[in-house]
C-alpha cells in the first residue's frame, strides 16, 4: 500500500516515467505471447518457436534496463534524513523501489494480455476483434500456465534486477551526508572510472569474432527477423561482446572528454563543462554506450537489409522496443543528472553567475559526447557490417 501511495502522489514527470515503463513491459509481453501463439499454431515447427523466444530476449533486456534506470531516479524511493526512524530505511526504500517496478510492470504485462485476446477474438466490443485470429492460434485453447508464466518474466526480472542494482548504493549511504539526498557541489575531479580498458579489450575481441566468424568455412547460418537473412553464430556472439564493450566503454570515454574539455588553461565554461562530465560519467556514461551499441547494430543492420527491409509487424515492434528503451534510459540518466547539479547550479547562480554560463557549459558537454561517441558508433558499424559485405 505504501508503493502505491507513493505512486499515486509523486511528480507528473515520475509518473511519465513510469508510464514508459508500463509501456515497454506491455510490448515486451505483447512479443512474448505472440510466440506463444506462433508454437500454437505450428506444433510442428518447434524449433521456429524457440528461436522467436530467443530473439524475444533483445527486447526483455532493454526493458528491464529501462525499469532499473527508472527505478533509481525515483525520488520517492531515496533516502532522506530521518526516514530510518519511522521505518523507512535502506533495505526497505529497496523493496519499495523493487514492488513499484513490479507494479508498472505488472501493468503492462495486463494490457499486453488483453490486447493479444482482443486479436485472438476472445474479448469483444473494441475495433479489430479477431483481425489475427490465423496468427494468434484463436481456434486453440490458450494455456494458463504458459500465459501466466510468459508476463512474469518482465515483472519478475525488472523488479529483481531493482533490487540488486539499487540495494549497494542504499546500503552504502547509510550514514553518510549522501543519504539526506542532499545534492553534494562539485569538489576535486571524482576518480576515473575502471572500466575502460576492460571495455577496449571487450569491444577488440567482439570485432575480432565478428571477422573470423564472417569468414569462416561452413559457418551455419542463424535466422535474422525482419528479413535480413541469415548470420553465423559467430557474429551475432562477436555483436553482443561489442555491445557489452561498448557499455563498459562509455564511462571512461565520458570522463576523458571531461578531462579534455578543461585541459590547456581553461575559462570558466570549459571548467564547468569538465568538472560535471567527470562526476558524471559513471551516471551517463554507460547509458550512452548502449545507446551507441544499439545505433551501431542499427546502422549495420541497415546496411545488410538494404535501404528496405522487410520489417514484419512483430519485427518492427521489437526494434522500436529496443531503440525506444535506450533512449528512453538516456534520457533518464540526463534529468537524474540534472537533479544532482541542481544544488550547484542555484549555488552559482546565487554568487552571481550569469545564466549564459550554464547553458554554454550544458551545450560544450552535449558537443562534446557527440564528437567523441558519434564517430565511435560509426566506426563500430562499418567495422561491424564490412565482414559480412564481403562474404
Amino acid at each position: 500500500m505504501l508503493a502505491l501511495r507513493l505512486a499515486r502522489g509523486a511528480h507528473p514527470l515520475v509518473q511519465l516515467r513510469r508510464l514508459l515503463v508500463a509501456a515497454a513491459s506491455a510490448g515486451t509481453g505483447f512479443l512474448l505471447l505472440c510466440t506463444l501463439g506462433y508454437a500454437m499454431g505450428h506444433p510442428e515447427s518447434s524449433g521456429d518457436a524457440v528461436l522467436r523466444l530467443a530473439w524475444c530476449v533483445v527486447p526483455l533486456a532493454a526493458t528491464v534496463y529501462l525499469a532499473v534506470a527508472v527505478a533509481r531516479s525515483d525520488p520517492g524511493t531515496k533516502p532522506r534524513a530521518g526516514l530510518s526512524a519511522v521505518g523507512l530505511g535502506p533495505g526497505r526504500l529497496t523493496l519499495l523501489a523493487s514492488v513499484s517496478t513490479a507494479v508498472a510492470c505488472t501493468l503492462g504485462s495486463t494490457l499486453a494480455l488483453l490486447f493479444f485476446l482482443h486479436l485472438r477474438g476472445d474479448l469483444t466490443g473494441l475495433p479489430f476483434d479477431g483481425a489475427a485470429r490465423g496468427l494468434l492460434a484463436a481456434d486453440r485453447p490458450l494455456p494458463l500456465a504458459a500465459t501466466l508464466t510468459l508476463l512474469a518474466f518482465v515483472p519478475l526480472a525488472a523488479s529483481t534486477a531493482s533490487a540488486l542494482v539499487l540495494r549497494p548504493r542504499i546500503v552504502k549511504a547509510r550514514g553518510d551526508k549522501a543519504a539526506t539526498d542532499e545534492p553534494q557541489d562539485l569538489k576535486e575531479p571524482a576518480p576515473a572510472p575502471s572500466g575502460l580498458p576492460w571495455g577496449v579489450a571487450l569491444l577488440a575481441a567482439g570485432l575480432a569474432v565478428e571477422t573470423y566468424a564472417a569468414h569462416a568455412r561452413g559457418a551455419s547460418g542463424f535466422p535474422m527477423p525482419g528479413g535480413l537473412g541469415g548470420s553465423p553464430s559467430g557474429v551475432l556472439a562477436g555483436w553482443a561482446l561489442t555491445a557489452v564493450g561498448l557499455a563498459l566503454v562509455g564511462p571512461g570515454l565520458t570522463y576523458q572528454c571531461g578531462r579534455a574539455v578543461q585541459a590547456v588553461r581553461p575559462g570558466a565554461v570549459r571548467l564547468l563543462a569538465g568538472r560535471v562530465l567527470m562526476e558524471e560519467a559513471g551516471r551517463i556514461g554507460r547509458p550512452l554506450g548502449v545507446v551507441c551499441a544499439v545505433a551501431s547494430g542499427v546502422y549495420a543492420a541497415t546496411v545488410l537489409a538494404g535501404a528496405r527491409p522487410a520489417l514484419g509487424p512483430l519485427s518492427a515492434l521489437g526494434g522500436v522496443l529496443v531503440v525506444g528503451c535506450t533512449l528512453a534510459t538516456l534520457a533518464t540518466a540526463a534529468v537524474e543528472a540534472r537533479q544532482v547539479r541542481r544544488h550547484t547550479q542555484t549555488a552559482l547562480l546565487r554568487l552571481g553567475a550569469p545564466a549564459t554560463l550554464l547553458r554554454s557549459s550544458a551545450v560544450l558537454r552535449a558537443g562534446a559526447l557527440l564528437a567523441v561517441f558519434g564517430p565511435l558508433t560509426w566506426a563500430v558499424a562499418e567495422l561491424s557490417a564490412a565482414p559480412l559485405l564481403t562474404r
